[in-house]
Parts: structure tokens; C-alpha cells; sequence
């Protein structure tokens, strides 16, 4: 269950303005990779976990209505939040890793208020990837309540841009499986083919998928 624990440590360092980091659509053969930071007041952070915030999570634990309830109330109560996108044409021209660190570079760049240090969901490197200092953290989602409150805004939103495509591009169950490769989903790019929103840089069959 992830809590506050890294976000204490950190700040005993010296710190004191955090932003967790995370994004949603890494592995959709459809549409954008949206990343978020969010910095979530460092008064939280000292005091035991109550409230909404006990709720908080990896947004892949978390069903959709209890999502959109909490992104809501991490935008209201929050710091700061904000949102980067990297599009299907920077995946497959980067590489949906290199885009990836593109949108999450970008949600810190859109940030009213400046961290001085990063948590980040994954992204290991030993060369510096953000203009912050940063600890990048394997699952950390699951782990750190920053990470995971800038996991629940960033699925929210990509979710949502892929929902409005549904009505654009239908036969492909986008509202459903918001461009992940689902059954449904590789039928129809067999049937009809991919939308000018596919990423052309992965396999889109199911067979290829699975070799």
C-alpha cells in the first residue's frame, strides 16, 4: 500500500518541495502517452495518512469512477498538478520509452510551483533524465503516495482523450479498452485496419503480438 515513507526520507535530506511523477499509455497501441507531476502539500506528508488520501493508489488498482473521484480531489487539493503529452507520432519517431520521459519532462516544465526533487515511477538510467534532483522507483506507484496521486491524474486524462476518439474512430471499443490491445481491439485492426492514431512503431496483430 503505498504511503509517505520515501516522501519523509526525502525530505529529511534537505528537500522540501516534492513532485511524484508517473505516466499512462506506455503499453496502448493507440493514441498518446500522458504523464503527470503532482505536488501534494509537505504538511500531508509529516502527519499520518487520513481522509481520501487513504485511498490513494496505482491507478491499475483502482476502478474507473473511484479514479475520476480522486483525480478531482488531488487537482483541488493539491500544490500543484499538471500534465505533459507526448503523441502517437513522437512514439513511434522516440520510441514510446524516449516519449514517455518527453511527456513526463514536459508535466514538470507545466508546473506553477517548482519542485526541488523528483519521485518518478520506473525510469532508471545512470544518466540524470529530469532538471531536478530525482529518485525513480520500480513500482513505485504502489509505493509512494505522490508517485501514485500523479498515476491517478495521469490515467484519468489519457483515458479521457481516448474516450472522446471513440466516437471518431469506432469499431474499435476505444471507450473500452482506451486503446490498450484487447481481443476486440486487434479484430478490428485486422477488419478495418489502423486509424491515423495507431502507433505504426508496434505490432498490431495479435499473432505478431504474441510471437
Amino acid at each position: 500500500m503505498a504511503s509517505f515513507e520515501i516522501e519523509r526520507r526525502v525530505l529529511e535530506r534537505g528537500y522540501s518541495r516534492l513532485a511524484g511523477l508517473d505516466e499512462a499509455g506506455r503499453g496502448a497501441l493507440f493514441g498518446p502517452v500522458v504523464a503527470a507531476a503532482v505536488i501534494l502539500p509537505m504538511s500531508w506528508i509529516r502527519l499520518p495518512v487520513r481522509g481520501w488520501m487513504s485511498e490513494v493508489n496505482d491507478s491499475k488498482l483502482l476502478d474507473p469512477a473511484k479514479r475520476k473521484n480522486l483525480a478531482r480531489r488531488i487537482a483541488a487539493e493539491a500544490e500543484a498538478v499538471a500534465v505533459g503529452i507526448a503523441t502517437h507520432v513522437e512514439v513511434d519517431q522516440k520510441n514510446v520509452y524516449w516519449a514517455a520521459l518527453e511527456a513526463m519532462q514536459r508535466a514538470v516544465h507545466n508546473l506553477e510551483l517548482k519542485p526541488d526533487f523528483l519521485l518518478v515511477d520506473g525510469f532508471a538510467s545512470k544518466e540524470p533524465l529530469f532538471p531536478f534532483p530525482a529518485l525513480c522507483l520500480c513500482g513505485g506507484d504502489r509505493r509512494c503516495l505522490s508517485i501514485a496521486a500523479a498515476s491517478i491524474v495521469a490515467k484519468v486524462v489519457r483515458d479521457e482523450i481516448v474516450i472522446q476518439m471513440a466516437d471518431v474512430f469506432s469499431g474499435y471499443e476505444l471507450a473500452k479498452n482506451k486503446g490498450y490491445g484487447t481481443r476486440e481491439h486487434y479484430r478490428a485492426l485486422q477488419e478495418i485496419g489502423p486509424t491515423r492514431l495507431h502507433r505504426r512503431s508496434f505490432c498490431l496483430s495479435k499473432e505478431g503480438a504474441a510471437a
